[in-house]
């Protein structure tokens, strides 16, 4: 591997959008380290990435472990600079405020937000002694308004919002490029599919946000000329409500 071939780390790279975000930046020409808890998943995602011609690299890591990001970035600026992280990490759990404990709610915060502020932080420090960079945020539709039983959810999200707009305003200057991606809107991956099948079947067939339409707008995200950057992106699919 040529120690200075361009990296970009997805945190998050599950089925659906993680691995659109995986698959589109390996085909832009950056190697991909794709980051996530459960290992089992990381496998079959390099390989589709390198039989398309990509390269890619598996870093399992709980992203809420300080010690566990550092070692991701130590690890990945090994292989070259990297020059975009994607944090991609949800936490979307529906849970009564009544019946929230503490416990959860704070496992919540830890996937949600502050796993938000690891990766950031650690990107922000590797790419702003070199002047440039990406960093890009996935938010939800928790992060404009609060929902019933999503307490800990829209906190969290809120919370991520808040840091993506204080990175960009501070990195901006810098030459780093800070974005937070409102996804508002069901994203056409299994588990939608699984546990909504009343809601796809009532939706036309591109009622769904499409995994590899998102990456394409992340894509476009980092390409952007700096004279001209967008902080928050809002994406919806046309048979959305507002």
């Amino acid at each position: 591997m040529a120690p200075s071939e361009r990296v970009a780390l997805v945190f998050g790279a599950g089925a659906g959008l993680g691995s659109a975000l995986a698959e589109r930046f390996a085909r832009g020409g950056l190697h991909v380290g794709v980051v996530r808890r459960k290992p089992e998943g990381l496998a079959p995602l390099v390989e589709r990435i390198e039989a398309a011609g990509g390269r890619a690299t598996a870093f399992p890591a709980d992203a809420r472990q300080e010690e566990a990001v550092i070692r991701v970035f130590e690890e990945a600026e090994s292989l070259g600079p990297v020059e975009v992280a994607i944090h991609n990490i949800g936490a979307n759990v529906r849970i009564p405020i009544r019946e929230m404990d503490t416990r959860k709610y704070f496992k919540i915060w830890q996937m949600a937000c502050f796993s938000g502020f690891l990766v950031g932080r650690e990107a922000a420090r590797r790419m702003a002694p070199r002047g440039r960079g990406t960093i890009l945020f996935t938010g939800a539709t928790a992060s404009l308004r609060g929902r019933p039983g999503l307490a800990g959810f829209a906190g969290a999200k809120h919370a991520l919002r808040a840091l993506a707009q204080s990175m960009a305003r501070e990195l901006g200057p810098e030459g780093l490029h800070v974005a937070h991606v409102v996804v508002d809107g069901p994203i056409d991956m299994p588990w939608i599919r699984e546990n909504f099948p009343e809601m796809v079947a009532f939706r036309p067939a591109d009622g769904l946000l499409a995994p590899a339409d998102i990456a394409e707008s992340y894509w476009a995200l980092h390409r952007q000329p700096r004279s001209a950057w967008t902080h928050e992106l809002d994406l919806r699919p046309w048979v959305e409500p507002w």
